[in-house]
């Protein structure tokens, strides 16, 4: 219903708010369902790209196992990541304690950090979108040089609006040019190769 409408169709799996959603991270659950939804996208709009988005708590095993799904199945990408369920000590607020997906700056080191490992085990083979703390144009290049070739932001624009867009790339290009890159697409996961030359990638490596 959506295909003819979407720029993408994003398959979520990994919503803290949706009980029991997690599950089909699973490998096995994972398969079927991408199965089925590739299958339903081909007969509808075969021309618009399928996303997964991924949870940022996933442990190292079931990371490699989604990632080998995607790896022999036509996803178009991967979202990394969703919010979290994790409450980290930094917190301060009254509601710290609230059940449900946490976002924004609180969630940008974890899910960063997910997504150079999820750059490394797809070998660089899927278009990877950051998401998850970012904020400034700092932490868009932190997104993209762990692996993103995209880069999404939600609480900045809440805050801020639209016109946060501009101000965050014009850092993003100061920043680039400083690093001598002079394409945005050669900073892609700069970081995460410098990981894969440093040790070699197996599964558990991590």
């Amino acid at each position: 219903q959506f295909g003819v409408l979407a720029d993408y169709l994003v398959v979520n799996v990994s919503s803290p708010n949706t009980p029991g959603l997690r599950d089909l991270q699973g490998k096995k659950e994972m398969q079927a369902l991408m199965k089925a939804v590739i299958q339903a996208r081909d007969q509808a709009c075969p021309k618009v790209p399928v996303i997964v988005k991924i949870a940022p708590d996933l442990d190292d095993a079931g990371l490699q196992d989604i990632c080998d799904v995607v790896l022999s199945t036509p996803v178009d990408g991967m979202i990394v990541s969703n919010t979290t369920n994790d409450r980290p000590d930094s917190l301060q607020g009254q509601h710290r304690t609230e059940i449900g997906g946490l976002s924004g700056l609180p969630l940008k080191e974890m899910s960063t950090e997910v997504l150079r490992k999820t750059y490394v085990l797809t070998k660089g083979k899927v278009p990877l979108i950051g998401a998850g703390g970012v904020g400034s144009g700092q932490d868009a290049y932190e997104k993209i040089r762990a692996g993103a070739s995209l880069v999404q932001l939600y609480s900045r624009l809440a805050y801020e609006g639209p016109y946060a867009v501009p101000l965050m790339k014009a850092e993003l290009a100061q920043l680039l040019k400083r690093d001598g890159f002079e394409r945005l697409e050669d900073a892609v996961g700069a970081d995460a190769k410098a990981t894969i030359a440093a040790k070699p990638v197996k599964r558990g490596w991590f």
